[in-house]
């Protein structure tokens, strides 16, 4: 019975993301909003609602930071192999797509997190800054989420100011008023939010259940489940060839689910999030690095073997994890 109700929150999850995507393209085609930030930081923002409100319940309300950071290090893995298949699945057309320079600075920043996160376990692991008294501090802050916070913003400020690049594709006209596209908009967005703390709870039972620790967990169930979000979305794009809001979105999303991670660490009672890793969340850490670098080369070359090479070494980092 777990894992039925597991299948139906996650299908839950997809579907209220699905179609808050599809108002947030309504609401690209009724304004004049740069496509470029649509894409890659409220298409992605949205389509992370899940990683959001999982790590953040997983942090708060259940008490397990590690299922925290399992969930977004493997969702941010999980995105990116999977990007990486479905550009080897359209491989001519993306190779010949113009994308625009703000990804390009988009990957620059998550590699930069990615190593902030390495410093923080390998000489800075118990850091923190106390906001109150010793014997009753309200607040621990690591020093690594100021770093992720500063990033996300310098993310936020070069996507806004880049005007991406079109589509060849023309959407469905849009018959709704821009009032009714923001209303249902919430209303899924309130979806998302209900099934993703369901999502939580079932996932830490059936971690639980099968004896896995909590980074494991994050890693395969919760990773997995809140990226079918980005994933469905990515797939749908490349098939109407809008590649540069395609790969925003996956981008944005794993940076944004940094941004998440830091959240977290604000709420995270009794120290800094970063203090519960685990091997497994550790060894997330380092293939999504590797990843990362194989996808800034994929899209900074113009060798077609080179593009090939670096999506087949993305997929190899996912695949290496699980086998680890």
């Amino acid at each position: 019975m777990l894992y039925v109700i597991y299948l139906i929150t996650v299908t839950a999850v997809v579907w209220f993301s699905i179609l808050a995507s599809r108002y947030i393209d309504m609401i690209d085609r009724s304004t004049r909003i740069s496509g470029a930030f649509l894409g890659g930081v409220l298409l992605s923002a949205i389509t992370s609602l899940p990683e959001l409100f999982t790590s953040i319940s997983a942090t708060v309300l259940i008490d397990n930071p590690s299922l925290c950071i399992g969930n977004i290090l493997g969702s941010n893995l999980f995105n990116f192999g999977m990007l990486a298949v479905v550009i080897l699945c359209f491989l001519k057309g993306f190779s010949s797509a113009k994308l625009s320079r703000g990804h390009n600075y988009v990957m620059a920043f998550l590699m930069l997190m990615y190593l902030a996160l390495m410093v923080n376990w390998q000489w800075m692991n118990d850091d923190a800054i106390i906001l109150g008294s010793n014997d009753n501090p309200w607040l621990y802050l690591s020093p690594t989420s100021i770093v992720i916070a500063v990033l996300y913003a310098l993310t936020v400020r070069f996507l806004a100011g880049d005007s991406g690049s079109e589509s060849d594709e023309e959407g469905e006209p849009v018959t709704l008023s821009l009032r009714a596209i923001v209303v249902r908009f919430v209303l899924a967005s309130v979806g998302i939010i209900v099934a993703s703390v369901i999502l939580t709870y079932v996932t830490n039972d059936i971690a639980t259940e099968l004896n896995l620790g909590s980074g494991l967990a994050g890693a395969l169930f919760l990773g997995v489940a809140t990226s079918l979000p980005e994933v469905t979305s990515t797939i749908s794009l490349f098939r109407m060839r809008n590649f540069d809001i395609a790969f925003g979105n996956i981008a944005g999303s794993n940076v944004f689910n940094y941004f998440v991670l830091a959240l977290a660490d604000v709420l995270c009672s009794g120290g800094t999030v970063y203090h519960f890793g685990d091997e497994k969340v550790v060894n997330l850490t380092v293939f999504g690095l590797l990843s990362s670098m194989f996808i800034y080369m994929l899209i900074r070359t113009s060798r077609m073997w080179v593009k090939v090479a670096c999506a087949i070494a993305t997929v190899a980092c996912y695949l290496a994890f699980l086998m680890l």
